[in-house]
């Protein structure tokens, strides 16, 4: 983000108008003005984006109430959660495997009246 501060001040005085001295008469070009807004919200946006970036690095930092005990009982909590989950996968490859082997088996009763029908 400095890098950025430090660009946009650069470009600014780099394309600043010049002073007005009395007496001394000198046409400032539209082309810089032009330039200098476009480098303005090109600074503006990658200093935004910058500020964002740092708002969630700080967002993912660990809080201040995150205690070792905090974390062991969280995985405590996590890892029961993941064993309930498994007996009920489990559950449902062992239901999935009935239905398949009843579905199996009718196919198979299927199939032998078919060809027992033909002969």
């Amino acid at each position: 983000m400095a890098d950025h501060f430090c660009n946009a001040v650069g470009i600014m005085q780099q394309m600043a108008p010049p002073g007005q001295f009395a007496g001394f008469e000198k046409s400032v070009s539209k082309q810089a003005q032009v330039t200098s807004d476009e480098h303005a919200a090109l600074f503006a946006q990658l200093i935004a984006r910058t500020a964002k970036d740092i708002d969630v690095l700080i967002d993912s930092l660990p809080s201040e109430e995150s205690t070792p005990e905090l974390q062991m009982a969280s995985l405590l909590q996590l890892e029961q959660d993941n064993q309930e989950a498994a007996q009920e996968l489990q559950h449902a490859v062992d239901h999935g495997t009935l239905v398949l082997q009843s579905t199996q088996s009718a196919m198979h009763s299927i199939a032998q009246a078919q060809l027992d029908s033909q002969a």
